[in-house]
């Protein structure tokens, strides 16, 4: 069984190829902010012109049980972390939304469902 920390790096690497074959550009990815956490992935959604945040989550079980990781929270917990990276960055004038990628990871096969505006 895999540790945590790689699962989730694997979910990552799964969650980036998929973005970058979709019309997305990867802007940062486990970009952290002191005590409040990090986001998973900072992208640019190219077709919308939107920043994208996206909380990337996985199981082995289901997609459900991996959407369900996603709480009240974590979605608050990613919201600051959002406003501060658009402060850092000067993006206040910049259109943006929180999207979450669910994945079902198993040994021979990878489900992935793509949640925009998650929240």
């Amino acid at each position: 069984m895999q540790s945590t920390r790689s699962k989730g790096k694997k979910s990552e690497e799964v969650a980036l190829s998929y973005l970058e074959k979709n019309g997305f550009s990867i802007i940062d990815q486990n970009w952290h902010s002191g005590r409040y956490g990090e986001i998973d992935i900072i992208t640019k959604d190219l077709s919308t012109k939107e920043i994208v945040f996206i909380e990337v989550k996985s199981r082995y079980t289901s997609l459900e049980e991996a959407k369900e990781l996603v709480t009240k929270n974590k979605q608050k917990q990613i919201f600051k972390l959002a406003n501060i990276y658009i402060h850092l960055n000067k993006l206040e004038e910049k259109s943006c939304r929180f999207d979450v990628i669910a994945i079902k990871m198993s040994r021979d096969k990878v489900l992935l469902e793509h949640i925009r505006n998650a929240f």
